[in-house]
């Protein structure tokens, strides 16, 4: 089970939410996943510093994802999200950072055990 966290500068509407999860369901096919197995997250609103700045408009989006994440994969989906985000929520692409955290099966809980 992947889940994107995404931490959006901008307050969405509910359909905006809706076509960025949407869209990132889709946007996973790069890992070999579908939608079916997606957890998403959308915190809009939320406040983001940079270099001491708040930033007016920016994305922080992290993907956490047991196995490998393969560097053409890491940016094929960076490309995939910035375009989304772009279309969706008004944030430019390089207002937008994006982090991959593989993991262990050992690392990853859910029913009473790990995978």
């Amino acid at each position: 089970m992947p889940f994107v966290d995404a931490r959006i500068t901008a307050t969405l509407t509910d359909a905006q939410k809706d076509a960025i999860k949407a869209e990132l369901g889709q946007a996973v096919s790069v890992f070999g996943k579908g939608e079916s197995f997606l957890m998403v997250g959308i915190a809009d609103g939320y406040d983001l510093w940079l270099g001491g700045r708040k930033l007016e408009q920016g994305a922080y989006v992290s993907f956490s994802m047991i196995g490998d994440t393969p560097d053409d994969a890491c940016g094929a989906f960076t490309a995939k999200v910035c375009d989304i985000l772009e279309r969706n929520a008004d944030v430019s692409g390089d207002s937008v950072y994006v982090t991959f955290h593989p993991m262990a099966r050992t690392r990853w809980g859910w029913n009473g055990s790990t995978f």
